[in-house]
């Protein structure tokens, strides 16, 4: 059994006072600093925080002067064209700029790009397909940053561009190792993640938000100026119709559920659940979550794949034109296509991987520090999920290529904490016909004739330890289950909505005798423990993991008896574990359960 690293966060603060200010537990004082809040204000702005406590739209880049271009426009007839991406903020984003400008009176129509053969964004050939439509401006979203190229080609015809985006300004240094920004030629650039250096202003307070909340910020701003104001009906209605968009655009984007994107999260979610939009409607019934609180669960692992699928088999403009539907019987019908895609999709990632897992088997993988995974028959889409799925499970870098024709590979990475993947692929640039990223992920294009060559030469250039490749799992804090009731659990939701930066809650205890084990499930990967800590207080815990998997590791750890003794009801195996409470209601009663996280078994 492969051991994890544990570690406890210990940020310190006056919790006891903290607790008593803000009408909380101690408990969740704590949990709420571990996640970088400081003071009862920021507390109470964690717990309480509203649309009134969103950052103002003019402190973004050139908003202002985006909002009155476009006001302009408006006013003028002008044809406008949004430009946005084939993924869950591209289609979220898309569809906030294009029904507020129809709202508005404009004259607005939106084209995403294909992923296998556009690419990302807004290129050549979206640039010339809209000028030879009369577009007189183009307004892009979540991407354009880096279209420097494309946009100029769109300025040389004549046409007035708009960038919003989120992504990072790209640079090049100079001889003195100062940046030289590249800012896109537009006659406004809204990005919060400009820096000062560019626009002579206040950086933007919290820059870690994705297109679609810049999206819905300008479209504000928008508002005010052609409102009037914002306190009229109008304007409120509209700021209420589109937070479902962008609070489930910030879930899928993997965006941190910090500061006003846990309020937008927070907000768009309750809307989603009542939306009057066809398509979010119809979405939500064909995936059995009408009449569901919904929470970051929802939006990020059944919501959002059912947009993505199309982006990845078919086309985005599905997943835009659901949205724009009106009619709630089409709706329906387009909405049931989607989940028929995300199905399929699910069913050929479960196989892409399962090949992945094979392969590594097949030629002695497993010991690599990163892994290169030509998968022929995967659909180039999908290479992402799978390195995802892999990395996942083996804790390690992973690069999955796929095979495009014509001795031409096309393949994604997804790496761990201590890789800078980006950094690794620089030092084979020569092996590339294209390639990009960051330290987390990365997508490259090869000849097949480099890949034993840059399987070799990453592996060989990589600095990785042996504990560089152990699973961290960050844990709160060291409570005793017993502490923790059906009232402290409830309070616990209180974090919500939980995601990346604000993590469910995780807890470590020590010294629980595991008494009895009961293997549930379909799938036979529910395993019901009966236990008891030190003190005698007696427990349910519950661990999903593969029984033939986990009867493998309490063996191996304590022996054939102590699981035969588990399995009849009479065990005494000992175990520390990594935890987090839940309430199980069945037939109109809630009783406490603990789901086991992780464990390490006392030999």
């Amino acid at each position: 059994m492969r051991k994890n690293k544990w570690i406890v966060t210990a940020k310190r603060a006056d919790f006891n006072r903290i607790s008593q200010e803000c009408g909380i537990s101690p408990i969740l004082a704590r949990l709420i600093r571990n996640r970088d809040v400081i003071g009862t204000d920021g507390t109470m702005r964690f717990l309480k925080g509203g649309l009134k406590d969103l950052y103002d739209p003019r402190l973004l880049p050139d908003a202002e002067k985006a909002a009155e271009i476009l006001a302009r426009k408006i006013r003028e007839g002008k044809r406008i064209r949004i430009i946005g991406d084939y993924d869950v903020d591209g289609i979220c984003s898309s569809y906030i700029l294009w029904y507020s400008l129809c709202q508005f009176g404009g004259h607005a129509d939106a084209v995403l790009p294909e992923r296998l053969t556009d690419g990302y964004g807004i290129n050549e050939r979206l640039v010339r397909d809209a000028a030879d439509h009369g577009v007189d401006t183009i307004l892009t979203c979540d991407n354009g940053i880096a279209a420097s190229d494309p946009l100029r080609t769109a300025g040389e015809l004549g046409m007035t561009v708009i960038v919003t985006d989120h992504h990072e300004v790209p640079f090049k240094v100079r001889p003195d190792g100062t940046r030289s920004w590249i800012i896109p030629p537009a006659q406004a650039v809204v990005d919060p993640k400009i820096p000062t250096e560019v626009t002579g202003a206040e950086p933007y307070p919290f820059p870690d938000i994705c297109g679609a909340v810049v999206a819905y910020k300008l479209c504000m701003l928008l508002a005010d100026r052609i409102y009037g104001g914002t306190s009229g009906p109008e304007y409120r209605e509209l700021e209420r119709y589109l937070l479902p968009f962008a609070g489930l655009a910030t879930v899928c984007d993997v965006m941190p559920l910090r500061e006003e994107n846990r309020i937008l999260v927070r907000e768009g979610l309750e809307e989603a659940a009542v939306s009057r939009n066809p398509g979010l409607q119809a979405l939500l019934r064909v995936t059995g979550l009408a009449g569901t609180r919904l929470n970051c669960y929802h939006a990020g692992f059944m919501i959002g794949p059912c947009l993505n699928a199309t982006g990845r088999l078919d086309s985005a403009h599905r997943g835009l034109e659901l949205f724009m539907e009106r009619d709630a019987a089409s709706a329906l019908r387009t909405a049931q296509q989607l989940k028929d895609l995300n199905d399929s999709r699910k069913s050929m990632t479960l196989e892409g991987t399962a090949a992945a897992e094979e392969l590594i088997e097949k030629e002695h993988l497993a010991d690599r520090k990163i892994m290169v995974l030509l998968l022929r028959d995967c659909h180039e889409s999908l290479a992402g999920i799978i390195a995802g799925r892999i990395k996942e499970s083996r804790h390690r870098p992973v690069f999955v290529l796929t095979d495009t024709g014509d001795g031409i590979l096309k393949g994604s990475g997804r790496s761990v904490e201590n890789y800078d993947m980006y950094a690794g692929m620089n030092a084979c640039e020569d092996l590339f016909i294209k390639y990009g990223g960051h330290k987390m992920a990365a997508g490259l294009t090869m000849k097949e004739e480099n890949l034993a060559e840059f399987s070799r030469r990453v592996e060989e250039n990589c600095s990785l330890r042996e504990e560089d490749l152990q699973e961290v799992i960050r844990v709160d804090m060291e409570l005793p289950p017993r502490f923790l009731n059906i009232a402290v659990t409830r309070e616990l939701e209180k974090l919500e909505p939980c995601g990346n930066e604000n993590p469910k809650p995780l807890f470590v205890t020590r010294n629980i005798r595991l008494v009895t084990a009961r293997v549930m499930g379909r799938n036979r990967n529910v395993i019901r423990l009966g236990a008891e800590d030190d003190m005698g207080f007696r427990m349910d815990l519950i661990r999903f993991e593969d029984a033939q998997s986990w009867s493998q590791n309490i063996e191996e750890e304590a022996g054939r008896g102590a699981l035969e003794g588990l399995l009849r009801g009479a065990g005494n195996v000992t175990i520390d574990m990594v935890y987090y409470p839940d309430i199980n209601s069945w037939n109109g009663r809630d009783s406490m359960q603990y789901v086991v996280k992780d464990y390490r078994i006392h030999s």
